[in-house]
């Protein structure tokens, strides 16, 4: 199966069109008239602000186009379902099988003696390499990171792994202990979004507060999204 998947980031395109000016030419063996000054060009329209919500929750209701989701916190969250709208899910993968040079997405906290800990890792398939690179706050957790990069260094220890992530900018270690989940993803389709499944979902919300989302993480055959 075609290996498109989530992606934990969304883009706006915005078209500009320079504004063309004229200048006039002198007539006949009259002097000429001094040119009209170029029509200074237009500023370009400021982008549109692209607002992205993180819904992370259960299936409370399906119904066509639309998606009921209970929060963490307990409240409703409406999300309107494009069409095309991608849907994907997630197997596991064994810590032992990640190397170096594999693109991984993991959040992380601050762990002891300034340490960073792994609360989850996302290996990507090689189609989304790139996706969502760099080191920022997550909002998983409380004071919670996220880092996708690609894997630089790699220690095994007897309380899990080490892996070194190299981004434009810097590099982290991340300790990855046994019990933390690593994922990758897998295809779904629509049909399993069921009532009472866990999603991820990176949504859009409008100036009307409004949510719509294109792709949708859901949890099956009990493993439920962990970003």
């Amino acid at each position: 199966m075609h290996p498109r998947t989530l992606a934990l980031a969304a883009a706006c395109l915005l078209g500009l069109t320079a504004a063309s000016s004229a200048q006039t030419q002198p007539a006949g063996p009259s002097p000429a008239a001094p040119p009209a000054a170029a029509a200074p060009a237009a500023a370009p329209a400021p982008a549109p602000a692209v607002h992205l919500a993180r819904i992370r929750g259960t299936i409370a209701a399906i119904a066509p186009h639309m998606l009921t989701v209970t929060s963490r916190d307990g409240t409703k969250v409406e999300v309107a379902l494009a069409d095309p709208l991608t849907v994907a899910t997630l197997k596991r993968v064994p810590l032992a099988s990640i190397k170096q040079g594999d693109y991984l997405g993991i959040a992380s906290r601050p762990g002891p003696h300034d340490t960073t800990v792994a609360l989850e890792v996302l290996v990507f398939p090689a189609a989304m390499r790139g996706v969502g690179a760099g080191h920022y706050g997550w909002d998983l957790q409380p004071g919670s990171m996220m880092t996708n990069a690609p894997v630089t260094g790699v220690a095994t220890q007897k309380s899990g792994r080490d892996l070194t992530l190299t981004y434009q900018g810097g590099s982290v270690t991340i300790h990855v202990p046994p019990r933390a989940p690593v994922v990758t993803f897998a295809p779904a389709t629509a049909a399993d979004l069921k009532r009472g499944r866990k999603v991820f979902i990176v949504a859009r919300k409008d100036a009307d507060g409004q949510l719509s989302t294109a792709r949708i993480t859901v949890g099956t055959h009990g493993v439920n999204p962990p970003m």
